[in-house]
């Protein structure tokens, strides 16, 4: 069983794309009955499913697994939900972490958001001068909800 512990932030500025190379991201989701989320995602030349569950502070239950593009291509025009995410994520290291920095297409145009996996809810990290507001507890900022409730709608 996985666990999966993330803090997100807003970015205040560009001073983060220095070098960073980015990798297209579509996902979706499969619409369940509970707080579980069913997401399909295509990462570049990958496919990957991903089933998270309910909330816990930072932290939740993660499975993900690696599946033939082809068939998260088919599962996203067949099986999700038709609003999706479009980004491009950029993996950036900062002292002895990798934040993830998703730069938003679409009806998300316009928001940029980092997040940091952690092994504890309380471990230390080194925040990029590019860091702002912390939004970790704001669900409107989860990619499920964006897909759901746009940014450009707020």
């Amino acid at each position: 069983m996985g666990i999966e512990i993330e803090r997100k932030f807003l970015v205040t500025s560009d001073a983060w794309k220095a070098g960073a190379k980015g990798l297209a991201y579509r996902q979706g989701y499969i619409r369940t009955e509970n707080k579980t989320t069913v997401r399909v995602r295509t990462a570049g030349e990958k496919g990957v499913l991903t089933l998270k569950g309910k909330s816990s502070g930072l932290s939740r239950e993660e499975f993900e697994y690696e599946i033939p593009k082809d068939d998260a291509i088919r599962m996203l025009q067949t099986m999700c939900a038709p609003e999706q995410i479009e980004k491009i994520r950029y993996k950036i290291k900062v002292g002895d972490h990798t934040w993830e920095v998703d730069e938003f297409l679409g009806d998300n145009k316009g928001l940029i958001v980092a997040e940091i996996e952690l092994k504890a809810e309380d471990e230390k990290f080194e925040k990029p001068t590019w860091l702002g507001k912390e939004v970790s507890d704001d669900k409107r900022y989860t990619n499920s909800n964006l897909a759901k409730t746009p940014f450009r709608t707020w």
